[in-house]
């Protein structure tokens, strides 16, 4: 995987910390799976905190995010990719290319499936190309608070009879059940040697990066079907205040006037709920006041921009 990055508040760069290399494990477990598998829901429940935007749209995770758990004397650094699908644009491809290459680079791949909604053309199209990755590869049941067993054992059976699964888990992303077992697993499969991120840090995403995907996740939840996939957020700026507080300003960028008017909502209520939303989450993650000012830019062809995918941490497809 690529070695850690830094944000503004401080280094959080790799260092082998612990009690030592041979008494710890680290390593590296990709969530692959469809649009809306559960994977962002389950890595903020993996990790204990939230590292990862969840919503009911699909394909809300575009870039790679890691969450960091402790387990015992293992440090185990789970990467959320974009969800696997058909790609049909350019920004399409970029997070299809992001979750496999994600894949790839892991230790252990864990294949995560809606038991509700089982083997749908998505999940088959996974199944074929997993099968031709080497490496533990594990499979998580994911809603089985909602999903018959019978069908979960069935499910269970035909996604083994496609690729040979080291472990099939059988879990609740939203409540948590099951999930104590898969942390012993991968406790065990990580390769030995020292942790790669200090003992307390829960992810690896720069801070700025982080806020800008909890202002993209408001969004998403406030306007629905209106402003779909047309728009991304940059946090332009980050300043730790003398007093201790924190500005944040970020850009909410669209692709038609008609969509920056959808954002800003009839007399600017729309943008202000959003605003409101976005600072009482980071006021939690940042533990200080958070002066959060919101801007509505149109660029049209955003998506077709290099320096928008940089942002994002995505490679620019050719």
């Amino acid at each position: 995987m690529s070695s850690p990055q830094q944000d503004d508040a401080g280094a959080t760069g790799p260092g082998a910390t612990g009690p030592g290399a041979g008494a710890t494990r680290a390593g590296f477990i990709a969530l692959i799976g469809a649009p809306n598998a559960g994977k962002s829901t389950l890595l903020n429940q993996l990790v204990g905190t939230k590292v990862s935007i969840v919503t009911h749209k699909v394909q809300t995770t575009r870039a790679i995010v890691r969450g960091i758990a402790m387990h015992g004397s293992a440090q185990l650094v789970f990467v959320d990719t974009p969800g696997i699908f058909q790609p049909k644009r350019r920004l399409d491809r970029a997070m299809v290319d992001t979750a496999w290459g994600g894949a790839r680079d892991a230790d252990v791949i864990a294949l995560l499936i809606d038991a509700r909604k089982g083997l749908s053309e998505e999940v088959e199209t996974i199944l074929d190309r997993l099968a031709d990755l080497r490496g533990p590869r594990v499979l998580i049941l994911n809603k089985i608070d909602v999903a018959r067993r019978e069908k979960l054992l069935t499910l269970a059976q035909a996604a083994n009879e496609r690729v040979a699964f080291e472990r099939t888990f059988m879990v609740s992303a939203l409540t948590g059940d099951g999930v104590a077992d898969m942390l012993d697993y991968f406790a065990t499969k990580v390769p030995a040697g020292p942790w790669l991120y200090p003992e307390d840090e829960a992810s690896d995403l720069p801070l700025r990066l982080l806020a800008a995907e909890i202002t993209r996740e408001k969004l998403f939840e406030r306007l629905h079907e209106e402003i779909p996939y047309v728009s991304t957020v940059e946090t332009e700026l980050w300043e730790e205040r003398k007093d201790g507080s924190v500005r944040i300003e970020q850009t909410i960028y669209v692709e038609r006037d008609s969509q920056k008017a959808i954002v800003l909502g009839k007399r600017g209520a729309t943008i202000k709920a959003i605003s409101q939303a976005a600072r009482a989450e980071l006021l939690e993650i940042v533990e200080r006041p958070v002066h959060l000012f919101l801007f509505v830019k149109v660029r049209e062809n955003w998506a077709d921009d290099p320096e928008r995918y940089r942002e994002m941490g995505l490679e620019f497809p050719g």
